[in-house]
């Protein structure tokens, strides 16, 4: 096993599939036979249309799929089969080592929580902290994401979008992680916030050596982003590498599609520009 394994979450020929429902009772295969790292210090892109499986490769990274999905192949983290561990054991992984900012903000929320309830449950039962003790690390979090400390008194829909993403940020770092999972994590945001939100999620990453897997449709916004980008069509993989060489010289058909549509609708809003 190299270095790069031993400090990664790496997946080895995953594939998901849901059981069937409703009168045809057919199975979808969401995710088939796919296999990356996500090593530390890296931000890698997962991207690809709605329905390509993004976001159920992700989901099976800390087991969070819907009930009867069906799983094979394996999935490592710091050179560890966690998809062999019991749930108990998972659930000593998720937060502390594995951390997920899930799509739209208001699903890292219950309603009737306060913002200071959902950090500090989160430090009471993972890192034993007292409500005091907890309190003042969380208005730090806060502040690490760019939110006044008088945040924590608030309820979910008292904030605004971009609020409730940076406050469930603020969550998923609580623990210091070395892995952040981010499923559309700007979804319904305005493009200033999304690039204001993504921008300094990154800069965190970064900053605190972690891994981030991101999930987006957003292919311009990931290679802008992200230091490698894999494109999933249908459930498979089929293109990886650094996001400077898939977006300049895309191999398969796929890719290539995608990146002549962004060119083109940039070409459209030049023309828009000039007239």
């Amino acid at each position: 096993m190299t270095s790069r394994e031993k400090t990664a979450i790496e997946l080895r020929s995953l594939s998901v599939t849901y059981r069937g429902g409703g009168k045809s009772g057919q199975e979808v295969h969401a995710v088939r036979d796919c296999s990356f790292f996500v090593a530390r210090g890296d931000i890698v892109g997962l991207v690809g249309e709605s329905g390509s499986g993004k976001s159920s490769a992700l989901m099976a990274i800390p087991r969070l799929l819907p009930a009867g999905t069906l799983v094979s192949g394996q999935i490592f983290c710091d050179g560890e089969d966690i998809s062999a561990l019991g749930e108990q054991a998972m659930n000593a992984w998720r937060w502390r080592r594995i951390a997920l900012v899930p799509q739209g903000a208001m699903n890292s929320f219950t309603p009737h929580l306060s913002v200071e309830r959902h950090i500090t449950e989160v430090l009471a039962h993972h890192l034993n902290m007292t409500k005091r003790e907890g309190r003042k690390y969380a208005s730090e979090l806060l502040g690490t994401v760019g939110l006044e400390t008088s945040i924590l008194d608030r309820y979910p829909h008292e904030l605004s979008g971009g609020q409730k993403q940076r406050a469930a940020l603020a969550a998923a770092l609580a623990c210091r992680p070395d892995f952040l999972l981010a499923d559309e994590p700007t979804t319904a945001l305005d493009v200033i916030t999304q690039k204001e939100v993504l921008d300094m999620t990154a800069a965190l990453v970064r900053e605190r050596g972690m891994g981030l897997l991101l999930v987006t449709h957003d292919l311009p916004l990931a290679a802008g982003l992200c230091d490698t980008l894999i494109v999933m069509k249908e459930g498979s993989m089929v293109e990886s590498g650094p996001s400077r060489q898939v977006i300049d010289a895309p191999r398969h058909p796929y890719t290539r599609q995608l990146v002549q549509a962004i060119r083109g609708m940039e070409k459209m809003n030049e023309g828009g520009g000039r007239a």
